[in-house]
């Protein structure tokens, strides 16, 4: 309260907006940079995070889906996982995941270090068993070594494993975008067209489920409130997760930081374009249908919210021994 009235006082005096109000009265918050407490365990799970080894192929890794140079997705509708299999449901991006009140579409993993245990024994997805994973890094010295330096053993367990995975997932957040700017004071970080968009946004009621930092991520909501959504995807939402039926076609509402990067959308990845998306959304979900100028400022907006992408060098992995399980090549036709 005292910083409160400190900040009013000061803005009162220089005829400048309060920026602890300005963030205060807004339904999205500013990212924060990450803090890296454990520096040694995160540069652990970026090697895991890229290693394709953790795959039955040899060819997949986590990076595979969560492609960190195309806004921690796949860009694709679902994504390919082993054996050229075509899975059920689009990847969400990694970015920011960390804030998200669950982990999947569904919410079936409470947290990072679950949903990292996931892909790893998936048979559509890296198709390996979490025996023969953890088989392939006791092989590797370097990576008996790290654990040993982390964990204080040699012995190296899948809790670890997807331990070290979280903790360099943690660090993928994207701060710093033009609206965070704007949220801290920044007039001039948007244009109007985005600020009418941002207008609109809150206007007709999206911020009621895109809030907060990551602008999503923090409920479940029904795909189609107003009118059915028509697709060919078998998912069904986290009724799968609560065996309740009024959870069918509830999903996590996604995170909407650097949408622009993380086509196609919804979880079927059946719509491409950013523009028709907010259309889509605004009739099946709030019964709006909104003139293009509005569509137009908030596709506009929307795009203000890519933030500053994660910056590292690709970890050097260390190499296999004769002791390594070897991968199992795809099925040849």
């Amino acid at each position: 309260m005292k910083l409160k009235l400190l900040c009013l006082a000061l803005a009162a005096s220089l005829s400048v907006p309060c920026l602890a109000d300005r963030i205060a009265d807004e339904p999205i918050k500013p990212i924060e940079p990450a803090k890296i407490t454990e520096p040694q365990k995160v540069e652990l799970g970026k090697k895991l995070f890229f290693d394709p080894r953790l795959s039955r192929s040899g060819f997949i890794s986590c990076n595979s889906c969560h492609n960190l140079s195309t806004g921690g997705s796949d860009n694709l509708p679902t994504s390919i996982g082993h054996n050229w299999q075509e899975g059920p449901i689009n990847s969400p991006t990694v970015l920011n995941s960390s804030m998200s009140v669950a982990q999947f579409w569904d919410g079936r993993a409470k947290t990072l270090e679950e949903q990292a245990a996931g892909p790893i024994s998936n048979p559509k997805e890296m198709a390996l068993t979490h025996a023969v994973a953890l088989d392939v890094l006791r092989s590797i010295p370097q990576y008996r070594s790290d654990f040993a330096d982390i964990y204080g053993t040699q012995e190296i367990t899948l809790d670890q494993v997807t331990n070290a995975i979280a903790a360099f997932e943690e660090t993928l957040v994207t701060p710093d975008s033009r609206f965070d700017r704007w949220l801290k004071g920044d007039d001039n970080a948007l244009t109007d067209q985005e600020l009418a968009g941002y207008e609109t946004f809150k206007e007709v009621g999206c911020t009621a489920c895109h809030n907060g930092a990551a602008v999503g991520g923090t409920s479940f909501q029904k795909m189609g409130i107003v009118k059915p959504y028509i697709t060919d995807n078998p998912a069904e939402g986290r009724v799968a997760v609560t065996g309740d039926d009024a959870d069918r076609f509830s999903f996590k509402v996604p995170t909407l930081r650097n949408v622009e990067l993380t086509y196609p959308y919804f979880h079927d990845g059946a719509h491409w374009q950013l523009d028709k998306a907010v259309d889509l959304m605004a009739r099946l979900q709030l019964g709006r249908e909104l003139p293009k100028s509005d569509i137009d400022n908030m596709t506009a907006f929307l795009k203000t919210l890519t933030g500053e992408q994660p910056q590292f060098a690709i970890p050097r992995l260390p190499p296999s021994t004769e002791n390594t399980p070897k991968p199992v090549p795809f099925a040849k036709d």
